[in-house]
């Protein structure tokens, strides 16, 4: 273990140069975080399709249980039971917009990740930093537990505990718990733990902060390590994914009709059906549920004891309990939907649930069809402070504010964005696939997909971390 020790110390001091004024101190949140036999006991995996580019390289790394889909480069960092996701990394020769701007691509996007620790994280693809299009880049950064780095260039970066940074840029910025950002570039940032933070320059922008006191309950720093409601909701499940992860092709338990696409490496329990182009992705847990066509669950969603009607969107780390959730309605990132058998929650269609909300039903609780809903929530009359119909929102000019929730600028354009940027998931996960190559998505071009093992040292000074790696494609021969 002592070279993976030493990369330990390697990283807190990247990052903490990186991390200046006011200082944050990443050592005690990482060290001794991960029981030091877990770093030897679980294998890494990568997919291989034909409708994704591949090249691997990993260097001076520990990879343990995490998943890569893509091009990725790995070097000097540590990666535990993360998904490192490249399905929509942008190709080479493709045009991308930038200020009005048409940029050719010279090479296709690379994800890089350099003198990192990210634990239990999900990256997504797709750089918005115009100065390195071809580079999706996480460095010098730490992402504690169920963190989402979404579109997002990471450098020098903190994020706590279910924290989202989604379609921006970070330069030195430390994220609290359960926080999203949304925000465009930042530079030496400190984001109040709780806060949901959407701003787009010159159009809007859209804030709200968790009181604290209701926060603690669900996801709070104790000594440096998570606590709360969430992180019990993990623990306790987490036993279900032991057999599907030590198998290297998990058969699955349910029937897939055509078009869909059910990872083996999702857990599914008890009476569960999934009808056509609807897409489970791997680390997902579904029980005793029905996802209606075109429906999805992505990375760490737990959907249980539910009913999706058609095309709910769920993004990564959504949970929802004893819901039913309308045709074409959203569960933002790390949103806790906690329906109970006496008091289920009902949500209609065409609603939005922004990213990192939070209903806790106490009572049952029906949301109407076509609204904007934010923040915590436990009875039916919270909604009054915590919900608003999507027309009266998209009528919005200037300033507003209802609760602990403000709003600045042009509600059209907020709510255009989230409209537009729901039917893009749709379309990208092949949830409208009519059996045309045009309308594939990611539920048909997953269908076929293989899974690759890597392994790391058993024991040793190396015990814990991989060998040097590189895959690149197969070249095909003219023997």
């Amino acid at each position: 273990m002592k070279q993976l020790n030493k990369l330990i110390d390697h990283i807190v001091n990247r990052v903490n140069v990186n991390l200046r004024e006011p200082l944050v101190d990443v050592g005690p949140y990482i060290k001794g975080l991960i029981p030091e036999d877990s770093f030897a006991l679980y294998y890494a995996f990568y997919s291989l399709t034909n409708n994704h580019p591949l090249m691997f390289n990993f260097r001076h790394s520990s990879i343990g249980g995490t998943y890569f889909l893509g091009k990725c480069k790995v070097n000097h960092s540590i990666l535990y039971k993360s998904d490192i996701r490249g399905d929509e990394l942008k190709r080479k020769g493709s045009e991308v917009e930038v200020n009005g701007q048409k940029i050719k691509l010279r090479d296709d996007e690379v994800i890089k990740i350099r003198d990192s620790f990210l634990m239990k994280t999900l990256v997504h693809n797709n750089s918005h930093d115009p100065e390195n299009l071809e580079c999706f880049k996480i460095s010098n950064t730490v992402s504690l537990h169920y963190a989402n780095i979404h579109g997002t260039s990471v450098e020098g970066c903190f994020l706590e505990p279910f924290s989202s940074v989604d379609l921006s840029i970070c330069h030195d910025c430390a994220v609290g718990a359960y926080s999203y950002v949304q925000a465009g570039e930042l530079s030496h940032k400190r984001i109040k733990a709780g806060r949901v933070w959407v701003k787009a320059d010159g159009a809007f922008e859209f804030n709200y902060q968790y009181p604290e006191e209701i926060l603690s309950k669900y996801i709070r720093m104790e000594n440096n390590r998570p606590k709360g409601i969430l992180m019990d909701f993990f623990d306790d499940r987490k036993e279900d994914f032991v057999p599907i992860y030590s198998s290297v092709k998990p058969e699955l338990t349910i029937d897939v009709p055509e078009g869909a696409s059910v990872s083996p490496y999702a857990v599914l329990k008890g009476d569960c059906k999934v009808d056509k182009n609807v897409l489970v992705a791997q680390r997902s847990y579904i029980e005793n549920s029905t996802l209606g066509p075109g429906a999805n669950a992505q990375e760490n969603c737990y959907i249980i004891n539910s009913v999706y009607d058609g095309e709910v969107v769920t993004p990564h780390g959504g949970k929802v309990i004893y819901t039913r959730m309308g045709k074409r309605s959203f569960v933002g990132f790390n949103s806790f939907l906690n329906g109970k058998e006496d008091a289920r929650i009902e949500v209609g269609a065409g609603t939005i649930l922004m990213p990192h909300t939070i209903i806790d039903a106490e009572e049952p609780i029906k949301i109407p069809d076509n609204y904007l809903v934010w923040g915590y929530i436990s009875k039916q009359e919270d909604l009054e402070m915590h919900s608003i119909p999507l027309s009266d929102f998209a009528a919005l000019k200037g300033q507003f504010r209802l609760g602990n929730m403000t709003f600045e600028g042009i509600g059209a354009k907020f709510v255009d964005g989230f409209r537009h940027r729901i039917e893009h998931i749709l379309e990208a996960n092949g949830a409208f696939w009519d059996g045309t190559e045009e309308t594939a998505g990611h539920s048909q071009q997953t269908q076929d997909i293989s899974f690759n093992i890597l392994q790391p040292y058993p024991e040793g000074e190396l015990q814990g971390l991989y060998p040097e790696l590189t895959i690149d494609p197969l070249v095909p021969s003219d023997l």
